[in-house]
This record gives C-alpha cells, sequence and structure tokens, in this order.
C-alpha cells in the first residue's frame, strides 16, 4: 500500500491544477480495482516505514495551552517511542490485540502516541468525549466494556461512578495527572521504546465511534485496519497537505473529526500536526496561537468560522495561511466572503461521516471555481449519487434526493464496516447496492452539490418540503445574525410551520423591529412558501461537540412547549409572521 501513501504527497504537491484532478483520479482509480491486502498495519507500513525511518527528527506534533502558553514538541521518532512504551505496558498488564481502549481527554500530547500504540498493537481505539455524563458513560460501558482506559484525572470521578453503576471492569485505568486507584501515564517511561507491531487483517476492527446522537441514540461505528487509515486518503488529498505543512484542526480528540484532520491527513503525508488545548474557545487567543505556529492548513468548524468572522481579523498576521478548510454542516456564503476578504484564503467546504471518509468536497483543484454555498464535488474515492423516496436515482439537476454510495461497481474503501451489535440497523442503510447516509442533497447542471438537511431535518409543510440550510443560510446573510437554527414546529394546518432560532451578534439586540426586518429580509431571496413564520431570538442552541446543530434537540423542546398548558417564561423573545399586518393579513 506504500506505493499510495507516496502517491498522495506527489499528488499534493502538484501545482498545475488539472494535472492535480488527474493524477487524483488515476490514483484512486487504481486503488477502487485494488484488492485489499490480507494484513496491513498503518503504524508500521506507513507511520514507521515510511516517516520515521527517512525523518525521524521531523516535528510531528507542536501542542500548545493557549491559555499558559506553554508548549512541547515531538518528532516522528519520539511520538514512535512514546507508542512503542506504552504497547509495553500494555502488554505487561495482559492487554491483547482486539481489547477496548477508551480515551477521554482533552487536547493532550497523550492522544496522538496513544492512538498510535492502539493500531500499532492491533487494539480497539475508542474515542470518548470530554463532555460525557455519567449516564452516558453508563450507556457506552453497557454498550461496549471497557478494558483499559486512559484519562485526564478531572474525568476519572465520573468515569469511575459509571463502572460501579454498570459493573465494568477494566483490566487497566491509566491516569493523566493523579487519581486513587489509577496509574499514572507517567510509568511508561520506564518501558522500551521499540515493540512488535501486531499482525493486523485489513478487516480487523480498529476504531469504534459512538456517534454524536443529533437524530437518536448514538450508534457503534467501527472502522477497520484499512478503512481508516487508507480510506482517508480521500481527505488527506481534499485537504491537500503537503509534508512541509503545518496543520491545525479545531476539533476534540472524542470525535471522528479529531482522527481525520489532527492525525490521519497530516500523518498520511508526513506532515506537522498542532494541537491546541483550551477549556472554552476564545476567538482571540485562537487565532493569536494560529499566527504564533505559522500554520498553513486550517480546518474548523462552522461555529468556529462564524465566531472569527466577526472579530478584527486585520490584527492578526495569517499570512501563513495557504489552506482554510470547513466540514460539519455546510458553511454560508456570507462567511466564507468574509475570510477571504481577510485572508486570501477561501474555506473549502467537504462533506463526509463518521461512518466514512470524506465523500464530497471542495477539492484543491477547484480554486476558482468554488460556488460559494456549494459543498463541491464528489471524491474519487466513492461513487455518490442521490436517490428520490422510492430508491430511484436522480439524474437530472436540482432534484433533491438522498445522499447514497453506490456498492455495485465498487465499495469505497473509506466506508465504514459494520454498526456494532445492530444488524438491523445495517439493513436500513445498505439497501439495493446502496449506503444511505441519511443526509440530502441536490446537485447542479455542472456538478455541484448543494446541501439541503438531515432526512429527518427535512421540514413538511402542506404540500412543500423544505431544507433547513437554505433558510439558515439566508438568515445569517442579514448582518445581525451570527447564527441560525431552522426546524419544523408542529402546525394543525400545515403540519409542520418554518420556526427559526436566532441567535444575534453582540450588537443586535432582539426587537420587534428586527424580527420584522428579519421576515422582510427572507421575503426578498426565498420562495414564500420556505420564509420562516416563527422567529425566536435565542442566546445559544443545542450542539454536539463537533458542532452540528441537534435539530432533534429543537424539535422536542417544540412538541414539549404545544403539550404543556402553562409554559414558564424562559426570557426569549418569539415573533410570529401573521402579527406583523406589514407582512400579510393572513394567519399563516
Amino acid at each position: 500500500m506504500k506505493e499510495f501513501f507516496k502517491a498522495a504527497v506527489r499528488i499534493n504537491m502538484i501545482e498545475d491544477l488539472n494535472e492535480k484532478e488527474n493524477e487524483a483520479k488515476q490514483l484512486f482509480d487504481r486503488l477502487n480495482t485494488k484488492t485489499v491486502p490480507e494484513y496491513f498495519n498503518w503504524a508500521k507500513e506507513i507511520f514507521e516505514d515510511l516517516y520515521v525511518s527517512q525523518h525521524s527528527d521531523k516535528t510531528a506534533l507542536i501542542w500548545t495551552d493557549i491559555n499558559t502558553l506553554e508548549t512541547k514538541t515531538y518528532s516522528y521518532g519520539t511520538l514512535a517511542q512514546k507508542a512503542n512504551q506504552l504497547i509495553n505496558y500494555f502488554q505487561k498488564k495482559g492487554i491483547e490485540k482486539g481489547n477496548t481502549f477508551y480515551m477521554m481527554t482533552p487536547v493532550l500530547p497523550e492522544n496522538w502516541y496513544s492512538t498510535l500504540a492502539c493500531i500499532k498493537s492491533g487494539m480497539v481505539c475508542i474515542p470518548t468525549a470530554t463532555t460525557m455524563t455519567r449516564r452516558e458513560l453508563e450507556f457506552r460501558f453497557e454498550t461496549y466494556a471497557p478494558n483499559m482506559i486512559l484519562a485526564e484525572e478531572s474525568f476519572t470521578q465520573v468515569i469511575d461512578q459509571a463502572l460501579e453503576q454498570t459493573g465494568a471492569s477494566p483490566q487497566l485505568k491509566l491516569v493523566i495527572g493523579k487519581a486513587d486507584g489509577w496509574n499514572s501515564i507517567e510509568i511508561i517511561k520506564n518501558e522500551p521504546n521499540q515493540a512488535q507491531a501486531a499482525q493486523t487483517l485489513s478487516d480487523d476492527l480498529l476504531f469504534c465511534f459512538f456517534t454524536s446522537g443529533t437524530t437518536g441514540l448514538p450508534k457503534r461505528v467501527g472502522h477497520t485496519a484499512a478503512s481508516y487509515p487508507i480510506g482517508h486518503l480521500s481527505t488527506t488529498i481534499m485537504m491537500g497537505i503537503t509534508p512541509d505543512d503545518i496543520h491545525h484542526n479545531l476539533s476534540a480528540p472524542g470525535w471522528a473529526k479529531w482522527a481525520w484532520s489532527s492525525f490521519f491527513a497530516p500523518f498520511n503525508v508526513g506532515a506537522t500536526t498542532t494541537g491546541f488545548k483550551f477549556s472554552l474557545l476564545d476567538g482571540e487567543q485562537y487565532l493569536d496561537a494560529i499566527e504564533r505556529h505559522k500554520i498553513t492548513t486550517f480546518c474548523a468548524p462552522p461555529t468556529a468560522w462564524r465566531m472569527f468572522v466577526n472579530m478584527n481579523l486585520d490584527s492578526f498576521n495569517l499570512s501563513n495561511l495557504k489552506e482554510s478548510i470547513s466540514a460539519g454542516e455546510p458553511l454560508n456564503p456570507a462567511v466564507i466572503e468574509k475570510w477571504k476578504t481577510h485572508t486570501n484564503t477561501q474555506i473549502r467546504d467537504y462533506y463526509g461521516q463518521t461512518e466514512s471518509t470524506a465523500m464530497i468536497g471542495n477539492h484543491p483543484w477547484m480554486k476558482g471555481e468554488m460556488r460559494p454555498g456549494s459543498f463541491g464535488k464528489p471524491s474519487f474515492m466513492y461513487d455518490m449519487a442521490l436517490t428520490d423516496n422510492e430508491g430511484n436515482e436522480i439524474t437530472e439537476p436540482d432534484q433533491a434526493g438522498h445522499i447514497v454510495i453506490k456498492l455495485d461497481k465498487w465499495r469505497g474503501i473509506g466506508l465504514f464496516n459494520e454498526y456494532i451489535g445492530s444488524p438491523e440497523k445495517m439493513s436500513s442503510v445498505f439497501v439495493d447496492n446502496y449506503y444511505y447516509t441519511g443526509d440530502r442533497a441536490s446537485f447542479d447542471k455542472d456538478g455541484f452539490w448543494w446541501f439541503v438537511g438531515r432526512a429527518d431535518d427535512v421540514i413538511k409543510s402542506s404540500d412543500y418540503r423544505i431544507g433547513p440550510f437554505e433558510v439558515e443560510s439566508t438568515l445569517v446573510e442579514h448582518p445581525a445574525v451570527m447564527e441560525a437554527a431552522v426546524i419544523g414546529t408542529p402546525d394543525p394546518d400545515r403540519y409542520q410551520l418554518v420556526k427559526a432560532y436566532i441567535i444575534l451578534n453582540p450588537t443586535h439586540e432582539a426587537s420587534s423591529e428586527l424580527a420584522l426586518e428579519l421576515f422582510k429580509h427572507t421575503i426578498t431571496i426565498l420562495p414564500k412558501f420556505k420564509i420562516p413564520r416563527v422567529i425566536e431570538f435565542v442566546p445559544e442552541v443545542p450542539k454536539t461537540i463537533s458542532g452540528k446543530i441537534r435539530r432533534v434537540e429543537l424539535r422536542q423542546i417544540e412538541v414539549a412547549k404545544q403539550d404543556m398548558d402553562d409554559i414558564e417564561d424562559d426570557g426569549n423573545k418569539e415573533y410570529f409572521y401573521w402579527d406583523f399586518p406589514q407582512l400579510s393579513s393572513k394567519r399563516k
């Protein structure tokens, strides 16, 4: 497999955009038809044999605490040695290939060498968000028992409570810091810095990600020794990272996006990756760190980009920045344009899932051709399509449909292996040679794809189906709006009405006059059936840690409101379209 990783390095260094695109297509054409080897261990065959052996002293990781400015630097050789020491300690404690390893830490260097140790030793890595409550941990431990846990000391108490409640009994508990009943990770310093790699089958389970649960209980997504490391060649090429880049990804280690962009995408090409530890996201501190560490490629979620473009960007020197990348939910065109004005880089949106690697995006060779608001074109790794509700493939442009991966010609190597322990869920998403992502989109006549929303998020009003993203995009174009979340609220006449939750920029205040202005703003842009009928100004909306809006929770709030006779005033300001005679004399 080394030839494909070497080719990715070469492709990302090509300057001619047409040549870059052609070479990328050829690489994936070869990969999509190649039989995956029976055995594959990315940590040994790529990280060590390609990069540690060639430039052991090259900087692999720059970590900093943006509050204290403490900084640590690790070379490729040092990370490999730390991983080997951890592997040797595992083996001493009876931890074996295939055992489960939960990691619940903030952004710390231990995340990188622990993940590397998991891959090399063939353990199942289970990243765990630091926001987990005891009940959420109990669900995880009951569903997938831990053999080993690594945690930062502030999370050990809630973990111990969840372990006691579920009766789970891990063989080893390692702590970063100190905690009663836990072994300090510092103990691995006494172990040899060389270790044997496990002989991992390509289809051995290597990662288990609990999804963020935007539409229900979290699922256990299983990725293999091949699907994630090799699959992320699509992500590596879509991001365009080169060996000379200093890459940064604003993402927490407990989610798949960290593995995507903080680990595999840069390490697949031997680049330098970075990690910034923080408690609350402070835009000033964060962009100061981006400037100070001379970041060249920067990936962040939509929530962060919206914060950044509302700051005084002229006060930062971001001249080292070559690539700006977004993932999570599609970005609104206004945000993309504001960032480009100040940094001369256009944020390249791309799309993927915990169940996959990068599937659709604005590739590096699309510079100068991107359409703001579009999330790009499919990766050559996947055979992407849209289907209607009856499963018929959509071939005409500008028709919304279900985003699917076609499986009849080839199966994109980055697609997950299984929902662990959930055959019924597997059968619901793998139907008739398609994998259904659960998202909806459309494509235009030139092949650019446009996100509509989660299939579950589509609003049904009268005879219309309305995607929330288009309405949200329209609202954030107004200078008063920092962020918008749109859902369908129950209505006896139309089934659902379009409702917008609005978070205002600090310079604006909620008022009837502003609500009227926003209603009028949407009327000038959207068809009448898509305009919001209800606007509520709120300080925040529920989100996953990766920045995705939990519309399912907003819908639950709306249903609960209508089921209650007496609703306690939450201080938010809600305005209705039909209360403004200037708009319409009709109620709805």
